[in-house]
């Protein structure tokens, strides 16, 4: 069993694969929200693709991972826990679905929460399933 100090020590090796990936996942995040804008009260369509995709993406990663008898312990942190991390966003769809509500489409701002939650998890599972079924 670990001690306490062992269970606090930083592992910098992780960290840094975090930090590199959360870093380029946010530029790629950032980038799509510049290549598909959207004005203030209106479906925020790189909103919606960027969490869609990084779902559909964390389910390919998740099921190479368990395909995989021995990966790098640095693969989940970079790509997993960094990079999609990074990309993904909750606190941004959660102000675009406020931004909607606010400005007048509360149908269109409950269509967007609930419509992300479905397709997210219909594109988790799809990505998982079909790497699976390629990988076999």
């Amino acid at each position: 069993m670990a001690d306490a100090a062992s269970f606090v020590r930083p592992r910098w090796d992780v960290l840094a694969a975090v930090g590199v990936g959360g870093a380029l996942g946010s530029l790629a995040r950032y980038g799509l929200s510049v290549a598909l804008p959207h004005s203030p009260g209106r479906f925020a369509l790189s909103t919606f693709a960027t969490n869609v995709s990084g779902c559909l993406l964390i389910g390919v990663l998740m099921a190479l991972l368990s395909a995989t008898t021995d990966p790098h312990r640095l693969l989940r942190p970079f790509l997993g826990v960094g990079i999609l991390g990074g990309y993904t966003t909750f606190s941004t769809y959660a102000t675009d679905t406020l931004d909607l509500v606010t400005n007048g489409r509360p149908f269109t701002g409950l269509a967007y929460a609930f419509g992300t939650v479905v397709a997210a998890l219909v594109a988790v599972y799809a990505g998982h399933g079909i790497t699976r079924a390629v990988t076999k």
